[in-house]
């Protein structure tokens, strides 16, 4: 099967929050489990680098849009490559390529009519001088009636136009904007209901969240949106009469799912349009619940524009984390930012605590006793103690290797069941779920451990407890496959103490297991440091 994975793509204009990294997690599990299946994978994300964000940002810090999204594009990266994410391609939107190819489909989906000219009025203000842009227009929601932008709602994440708000106020002084006319290039959202409504039907491997807002939308109608905007930095508009606009990123960065997997596809010698279009593809979109309409209702229309027909979408909508009972605000500094995180603690522990704790069906919130309580009680104590006791004991009694003891069918039909188990709630997009069966599993196999009694049977019964231990080896052999999607680093461990060289989704035994040198899998974190890092984030802000 082809699959597609992608990872929604960071404004590069600030550094990344663990609230925002636990909306994109799900998309490396999918990745390595597919991989571990034989699926023929392409995970593709990168920095958003186009747009007002980055401007703003440019002009806080007096430099310019380029020297902005490529300092935090090389964070994003190095932060993604130390939590193990691995990606065919992290690119970033102000490459050369992906300026090339939107510009490519712009003229394809105006040549076939899905993009026209549309003499408009737009917003001006006469204190900066300058048409504003949506986002430099500030209001009220007319849906929910909180503070909203001029092309969403931050509260209801209801997609709007500058003349939706109340009380419209320019951004940057303050001041009531006024309306003058002005020709924009505009897309045909209207003409693709039957076709979103097709797919959104189809609510295969969809989120509840993704759901619901997708059909509000399509209850009240699509409405064409604007497709060019007065800004200097993006991408160019490919039509004479435009020079002064860029194309706007609300549609030029959701094809960058399109345009890296093109990248990908063209370094294979594959043609990119299989994995879109053919039946048993499949094509996650991994984000958060303020992007679900750009992918459940404008990039599907934006498909069928460019003559992909009903692909398989499915939505791996996350709601929001929370941090210490309050929202995160990038604003007020009251974030945990991952570089700081992922130089302090260990990266397993990051993705375990991410994953366990995920807003998959509602908030949730981030805590640092949460945090070091899941590291030092699963991680280390269930996990961990597991694997260190049972490998150790074999280097101690056994000189490291044991006889080919024959395992009990029983067991082999426990594995069988938990991958199957294991690998439908992952595709289901289920991965709490599924990371706590795997950790059910963990405590039955310690009671084993307990109840066989090897430090017992080693002088009274030493064949009994060889057949102990070897069960152990295959069971720590058959948890390196099954974790290895949520914690890689220590997977990859496992197998370099068992020599396995084999990557699956299967069962696996290790008929004469030898057993290499051992390191500890985690480190126990002092429960003081959780008071501490509550501290420093009230004070320092981390």
């Amino acid at each position: 099967m082809k699959v597609i994975i992608g990872n929604a793509w960071p404004y590069a204009n600030g550094s990344l929050h663990v609230g925002r990294l636990s909306s994109l997690m799900p998309g490396d599990i999918l990745a390595r489990y597919h991989r571990l299946m034989g699926d023929e994978v392409i995970f593709v994300s990168g920095s958003d680098c186009n747009g007002t964000p980055i401007l703003i940002k440019a002009k806080e810090e007096g430099t310019t849009p380029e020297v902005i999204s490529e300092k935090y594009h090389k964070e994003f990266k190095e932060c993604f490559e130390k939590l193990g994410f691995s990606y065919d391609l992290f690119g970033k939107t102000s490459s050369e390529h992906h300026h090339e190819t939107v510009k490519k489909f712009i003229l394809e989906l105006y040549n076939n009519k899905y993009i026209y000219e549309k003499l408009v009025t737009q917003y001006y203000c006469e204190e900066c001088g300058e048409f504003l842009i949506d986002k430099l227009i500030e209001g009220t929601c007319p849906h929910c009636h909180g503070a909203a932008r001029g092309d969403q709602c931050e509260e209801c994440a209801e997609i709007l136009d500058p003349e939706d708000l109340i009380d419209k106020k320019c951004k940057n002084c303050g001041k009531e904007p006024e309306v003058k006319e002005i020709k924009h290039l505009f897309f045909s959202l209207s003409k693709f209901e039957n076709d979103v409504r097709r797919i959104w039907i189809k609510q295969d491997g969809w989120r509840d969240n993704a759901i619901k807002l997708t059909k509000r939308y399509l209850d009240e109608g699509l409405r064409d949106r604007a497709v060019t905007r007065n800004i200097s930095w993006g991408v160019d508009v490919p039509l004479e009469g435009y020079e002064d606009k860029k194309i706007y990123v609300w549609i030029e960065a959701v094809m960058s799912y399109i345009t890296a997997s093109i990248k990908v596809c063209e370094e294979k010698g594959e043609e990119w349009r299989e994995y879109w279009e053919d039946e048993d593809s499949r094509v996650y979109f991994i984000h958060g619940k303020d992007n679900i309409p750009f992918h459940t209702v404008i990039f599907p229309a934006l498909l069928s524009g460019i003559g992909i027909k009903n692909p398989n979408l499915r939505m791996i909508s996350s709601e929001y984390m929370n941090l210490e009972g309050k929202k995160f605000s990038t604003t007020k500094n009251w974030a945990v930012w991952m570089p700081y995180m992922i130089e302090n603690y260990n990266p397993d522990a990051i993705r375990y605590y991410l994953t366990i704790n995920g807003p998959e069906k509602k908030d949730s919130d981030f805590s640092w006793r949460g945090f070091i309580n899941s590291t030092n009680n699963d991680l280390l104590g269930s996990f961990g103690n597991f694997v260190n006791r049972s490998l150790v004991f074999i280097h101690k009694y056994f000189d490291g290797s044991l006889p080919n003891c024959g395992l009990n069918p029983r067991w082999k039909k426990d594995f069988f069941d938990l991958y199957v188990e294991v690998g439908d709630k992952i595709e289901a997009g289920e991965f709490k779920d599924a990371l706590e069966d795997i950790f059910i599993f963990i405590k039955k196999v310690n009671k084993f451990f307990d109840d066989e009694k090897p430090w017992i049977t080693v002088e009274k019964d030493k064949n009994k407890c060889m057949e102990t231990l070897y069960t152990c080896v295959q069971i720590i052999a058959n948890l390196s496959n099954l974790l290895e999607p949520f914690i890689p680093y220590s997977c990859d461990k496992i197998k370099g103490f068992l020599g396995i060289e084999e990557r699956t989704w299967s069962f696996i035994e290790i008929k004469n297991p030898k057993i290499g040198a051992l390191e500890i899998l985690f480190e126990r974190i002092d429960k003081k440091k959780a008071v501490e890092e509550v501290i420093k984030l009230k004070e320092e802000k981390i």
